[in-house]
């Protein structure tokens, strides 16, 4: 499977982030954001947002005399749970959080050439996607799948299409091949990609990519045709919120 280049921010961040980590992880007993931008390079102006963004995350915390420790998140990763457990905790919390200012969310990943919703949160007033057709088989309607083909070039894209045909599912799903490539390449890497019910009437999505190493993956929104209105708005606060779910991908 062949990949294209990887999307510009909010990954740069997640690098920028784990540089960070790297440095506070090293002083065990605190240090100033001025040693940090010392250490990292970083601008003191884009630290403080990197800072705040590890301190809302449980990543970092900030003790009395104004330095920074290890938070409890990265403190986890060191205990008894396994990395994975701990991650995917981690990982829940985030999407959690996420669901209740947007939406029914999921982590979909690009897995062996299939398309694997791998974690999601939803509730009885952001209730997720009814699967009427398995998403393996709809990467072409549906914004996880588009979001995912994206990431990959013309021969994996074409390879996908080879084991699963594209159908007509709503009136609106594109069903020519060369018409969807098109669309897929002139998507800029940095806005989400939107199903406007292509895969399921009454249901629009949003989809963004997240680059952790060779990963393909995506964070997704799922908004009823009723909140609408909201989708544009809802699928930019996706796209802010990207970067501690790579993060937590990445660590």
């Amino acid at each position: 499977m062949a990949l294209k280049p990887e999307p510009t921010a909010p990954f740069h961040s997640v690098q920028y982030a784990l540089r960070v980590l790297e440095t506070v992880s090293r002083h065990g007993g605190g240090v100033t954001d001025v040693q940090i931008a010392r250490e990292t390079g970083l601008p003191v102006a884009h630290l403080s947002s990197l800072l705040l963004m590890l301190r809302r995350e449980g990543y970092v915390e900030q003790v009395s005399d104004g330095a920074y420790t290890i938070g409890d998140s990265l403190v986890l990763l060191g205990s008894g749970m396994t990395r994975r457990e701990a991650l995917e905790l981690k990982l829940q919390e985030t999407l959690t959080e996420l669901r209740d200012s947007v939406g029914a969310v999921y982590i979909s990943r690009y897995i062996d050439g299939e398309v694997k919703i791998t974690q999601f949160a939803d509730g009885p007033r952001t209730p997720k996607v009814n699967e009427w057709v398995d998403f393996r088989s709809a990467a072409h309607a549906s914004a996880v799948g588009k979001c995912l083909l994206t990431q990959l070039d013309q021969n994996g894209r074409r390879d996908h299409l080879s084991r699963h045909k594209i159908a007509r599912l709503t009136s609106r799903t594109i069903t020519n091949e060369k018409v969807l490539f098109s669309k897929l390449d002139s998507q800029p890497p940095t806005v989400p990609v939107l199903d406007l019910q292509e895969y399921a009437v009454g249901t629009v999505c949003a989809a963004v990519p997240l680059t952790a190493g060779s990963a393909v993956g995506c964070l997704a929104l799922s908004l009823p045709i009723e909140h609408a209105h909201r989708l544009r708005s809802a699928a930019d606060t996706l796209n802010r919120r990207a970067a501690p779910v790579v993060l937590s991908l990445a660590i």
